[in-house]
């Protein structure tokens, strides 16, 4: 029988019907002037918003372009059309997306996304709203998707929902783009942004010179692989079980080849860790703007451009034979050479260390009830293939290399269940053609470290520290040209009343985030606290 903690994490909101070196030390957040705390949460809280920075836009001529404008009862999509804007040029400095939304009543967290010519622009998730109802947004910029926006292309979008005479919040949401006028930046953005036939398959411009994925990689949909960080091994007593423990690894390969390898990121939707609470003002990082994963896959592009459809296919290790939960669209961004019709190369180095995926189970004994499962976990992937460009031969090379360590602790009923969790994703992709070599040196790391407990009166609580952070650097011919740190910090503390009508739970909460992000492009600081559903401060540092 699952555990009281696992099944409210699996009913979502059926309930409520290492810091950085160099970093500077945080300091507290400024009270936000007239907002006291109220003792318990109530009937209302503070719309949800994050310590992110909102999307930079440039001082110049701008045009909105509608893509939704919809509400969201159940699993039925959106569909319009996009037309490109009038007045802005067909050539932009900058694209920005933004989704407003609202929701009132009772209601779970929901994911949704949207698509734009089939491409994903767009992967979100949904806040759980107060009774007297609340409004987001998200931005995001898209600028690297402005080839397709060029031309008129068919829009769907989709939340799905589900509203009855329990759960009964509609989701209205308005999504728009927009256009700044002006010459993009030199290179940055891709000549073609494609997606993949229905048979998986690529058939890739003869002339590509460079070849990203972006996968959006999420665990979802109710089951154990929304929570699959606390999954344990078969010999384990425990709600969520997999062949070997939690260990998760996106790989994307080409024609059977392995060609990328990533940690997915251990996202927690607004119901996550049984305690919603937790997230009604300040939600977890990434919970409303889901990032892709991308994988670099030039060294493919000499096997790529033969103008021949290839097979392009993404998968989870570690997820159970037959087990549903994860989704993982694929797009496929092109840079072309222009002045070649086509472009040759090769894939000179596929190499692949092996998967190591240990998880230990210690079962509690006699004076200590206390269930542990261990897990150690890595993988290492390196691939290196060149191009004859029109400006002469460039030579790729990446280099990934994934751990993930944890603890995870329960007792008996699962009473008390908790985790702590690093994962690091390390990316080192290096350019050699014409002038010095360029290396882009990435290093991800993602920490969750929680505890949720039921106490004898029926109280739950849940303690959550989550952490994203990177430091990226940036080289030409070995001397660093530019870098970057970021670090995104939450932590929150939440208690209620299990079992009792919504009135009757007495829940109290606090929670803050602190985003920071430096280096050669400046510095943005931002800590947000609340408690009891009011934002109690908001600081800006740097």
């Amino acid at each position: 029988m699952r555990s009281r903690i696992v099944m409210s994490m699996l009913a979502g909101a059926a309930l409520l019907a290492s810091t950085l070196i160099g970093a500077a030390p945080a300091r507290a957040a400024v009270p936000v002037p007239g907002v006291a705390a109220p003792a318990e949460f109530g009937t209302d809280w503070h719309d949800p918003l994050t310590a992110a920075p909102p999307v930079a836009r440039p001082a110049a001529k701008s045009c909105q372009v509608t893509l939704a404008d919809a509400q969201f009862r159940d699993f039925t999509p959106y569909r319009g059309t996009y037309t490109p804007p009038r007045g802005c040029g067909d050539r932009w400095s900058k694209i920005v997306l933004r989704l407003d939304g609202t929701v009132a009543g009772r209601q779970y967290d929901r994911l949704g996304y949207l698509h734009v010519g089939g491409v994903e622009i767009l992967r979100t998730s949904t806040p759980e709203p107060s009774p007297d109802g609340i409004a987001w947004s998200v931005e995001k910029d898209v600028t690297r998707y402005s080839a397709m926006f060029r031309t008129a292309q068919d829009v769907e979008m989709l939340i799905g929902n589900v509203v009855d005479d329990t759960y009964t919040g509609v989701i209205g949401v308005k999504a728009t783009l927009t256009f700044y006028a002006g010459e993009p930046a030199a290179g940055r953005s891709p000549d073609r942004v494609l997606t993949l036939a229905d048979d998986s398959t690529l058939t890739a411009p003869r002339n590509s010179e460079r070849v990203v994925a972006e996968v959006y990689a999420t665990g979802s949909g109710g089951g154990c692989e929304e929570f699959w960080y606390l999954a344990v091994p078969g010999s384990a007593p425990y709600s969520c079980q997999a062949d070997k423990g939690p260990y998760r690894e996106v790989q994307i390969k080409v024609d059977g080849q392995l060609a990328g390898i990533a940690a997915p990121f251990p996202n927690v939707w607004t119901g996550g860790w049984s305690n919603p609470f937790l997230w009604y003002v300040i939600p977890g990082p990434r919970a409303f703007d889901v990032r892709p994963i991308e994988y670099d896959l030039t060294p493919f592009a000499g096997l790529l451009d033969d103008g021949r459809p290839h097979r392009v296919e993404v998968s989870v290790v570690g997820v159970p034979e037959g087990q549903s939960g994860w989704s993982a669209p694929v797009n496929v961004l092109v840079w072309q050479d222009a002045k070649r019709a086509q472009v040759t190369g090769k894939l000179t180095l596929d190499r692949a260390g092996e998967l190591v995926d240990s998880s230990t189970y210690t079962p509690g004994s006699e004076g200590r009830s206390e269930e542990r499962v261990d897990t150690g976990a890595g993988h290492r992937l390196t691939v290196a293939g060149y191009v004859d460009t029109s400006h002469g031969r460039v030579a790729t090379t990446v280099d990934r290399a994934l751990t993930n360590t944890s603890v995870h602790r329960w007792t008996d009923g699962e009473n008390a269940d908790g985790l702590d969790a690093t994962w690091t994703d390390d990316e080192s992709v290096t350019v050699d053609g014409r002038g010095p070599a360029r290396t882009t040196a990435t290093h991800r790391t993602y920490t969750m470290s929680g505890v949720t407990t039921i106490g004898t009166d029926d109280r739950l609580r849940t303690v959550l520290a989550l952490g994203d952070r990177a430091a990226v650097v940036e080289t030409r011919g070995g001397r660093r040209t530019d870098w970057s740190r970021l670090d995104d910090s939450s932590t929150g503390d939440a208690t209620y009343t299990l079992n009792v009508p919504r009135d009757q739970r007495h829940a109290v909460g606090t929670s803050r985030e602190r985003y920071r992000s430096y280096g050669s492009g400046g510095c943005y600081d931002r800590t947000l606290t609340t408690a009891q559903g009011a934002l109690t401060g908001d600081r800006h540092g740097c």
